[in-house]
């Protein structure tokens, strides 16, 4: 076999060696290689946010940055194609080469998580929402206006090539990367896409993405949960697609499942751990009082300036620049900000506990499904000389189940391996052993004086009775 020149290696401890494209074909047919994207500002701003939101200030060894995860995930969409190409080539004749498929799964890998501003999710909710975006419609826009010239001079990848005829369309890998509002075609602003584009979202919105199977392996691995806590080769082994969609042979259900419910006690135990949400819980003071400063407005009007805007660039800002400025509301600013980041957090977990529904209509009917009820339901229980005192509510909630929420929806099914009927997997009968939804339920207050009280009151709201041991206070 003739060894590749162009390609290069990047040790990763989850998947081993990396490869990728680092250089142009001698013959000059492709204009950029992938190496282009890896070290483009846009996608090395990723080294600088890191995967776990907040995580890591618990967490010590979980230091992991975006960058490391999104060349994971551009890592398994390769090993994706080779399992999953042949399959969807059955389903959908008018699919393009196996190079095309294989670049646009590579670099949409790459570029899912772009558009992610300094603490990840949290900037979504805190931030990005009051411009109605969020880190993928603003990643979208991202790869359409800074990127697009890169992504259609791109023509290989290291096990494979693009015909002669086909360009890599940056608006197919925007598409991939933003979670449908429906599964399925239908809607006027994505009519004209082919259908073997909505099966390949499957593999980035669906139930088990290749960017959830880096991610479980990956945050397990480096916060110590666990080193080695999916078994994903059975996963790509017994996957293909039908005509419906992402399918998954009954006999690789076990694995799902498992998978499903270790992704589920990461939530609980990482991301939900009861003082990553104490750092979450401070930061939404901080957020709602510092917004102003971050940018000079919407990130889709200034690129630029979001560009260089990452936890780094935050961080240094509000503890450095801030502190010097003449504006008192900044230098106040600062100085909590440094708090937040030296970990002297105004708020510790006073009561605690742990529900799980099983259906939807059991959540609906409990006062823990929405924060601002459950924060006034738990203030009216409490002797009135207390009902005032500093305390913020927390409501840590995970779906475990497929098909719970509708972005899923006909995403994935499973085929009966004797008969060869496919069905959505959220009918199937095995992943209802799964819990439904779990709430991680916490009441935080600034000192310990009234834990025994706040305790109480959250069993009165639980049971309606307090425990025994709580009933003398």
């Amino acid at each position: 076999m003739k060894r590749r020149n162009d390609l290069a290696l990047a040790h990763c401890p989850i998947h081993g060696y990396i490869a990728f494209v680092s250089s142009k074909a001698k013959d000059g047919g492709d204009v950029y290689c992938e190496q282009d994207l890896i070290d483009h500002p846009w996608v090395q701003r990723l080294r600088q946010i890191h995967q776990l939101q907040t995580a890591w200030f618990v967490f010590p060894s979980a230091e992991h940055s975006r960058f490391q995860h999104v060349l994971g995930v551009m890592h398994l969409a390769s090993r994706a194609v080779a399992a999953l190409y042949e399959s969807l080539k059955e389903a959908c004749p008018d699919l393009p080469s196996r190079g095309y498929v294989e670049s646009l799964l590579r670099i949409s890998a790459l570029l899912h998580d772009v558009g992610h501003g300094p603490f990840g999710h949290f900037f979504d909710e805190h931030f990005l929402s009051q411009y109605h975006l969020t880190h993928e419609t603003l990643g979208a826009e991202i790869i359409r206006r800074e990127l697009g010239s890169i992504i259609r001079g791109i023509r290989r990848n290291p096990n494979s090539e693009l015909s002669s005829s086909e360009t890599l369309a940056p608006e197919h890998v925007a598409f991939l990367i933003v979670r449908p509002k429906k599964s399925l075609p239908g809607s006027d602003s994505e009519a004209n896409f082919p259908r073997w584009l909505f099966l390949l979202r499957a593999l980035f919105c669906g139930i088990y993405t290749i960017d959830n199977m880096d991610f479980v392996l990956r945050d397990a691995y480096m916060s110590g949960f666990n080193t080695r806590v999916a078994d994903i080769e059975r996963l790509f082994h017994y996957s293909f697609f039908t005509p419906q969609g992402l399918t998954i042979d009954e006999r690789g259900l076990s694995s799902l499942v498992y998978f499903l419910s270790v992704r589920g006690e990461l939530f609980r135990t990482i991301y939900f751990h009861r003082t990553v949400r104490a750092v979450d819980i401070s930061l939404e003071d901080l957020f709602r009082e510092s917004r102003d400063y971050f940018l000079p407005g919407n990130p889709l009007e200034h690129l630029e300036a979001y560009r260089d805007f990452t936890e780094w660039s935050l961080i240094i800002r509000t503890t450095q620049e801030w502190a010097r400025s003449d504006d008192a509301t900044l230098r106040a600013l600062s100085e909590r900000w440094r708090s937040v980041s030296n970990r002297r957090l105004p708020w510790r977990t006073a009561t605690e506990r742990t529900l799980f529904y099983e259906s939807a209509q059991e959540e609906k009917r409990s006062i823990f499904a929405n924060r601002e009820f459950f924060a006034q339901q738990f203030r009216a229980a409490l002797p009135s000389e207390l009902a005032e005192i500093p305390l913020r509510f927390d409501l840590a909630r995970h779906t475990y189940r497929p098909g719970s929420s509708a972005p899923a929806d006909n995403l994935n099914f499973v085929m009966e391996t004797k008969t060869g009927f496919c069905r959505a997997i959220s009918s199937e009968e095995i992943v209802r052993r799964l819990p439904y939804i779990s709430y991680i339920c916490r009441v935080y207050a600034q000192d310990s004086a009234h834990d025994a009280i706040l305790s109480k009151t959250m069993d009165i709201l639980l049971e309606g009775t307090p425990r025994d041991d709580a009933t003398n206070v």
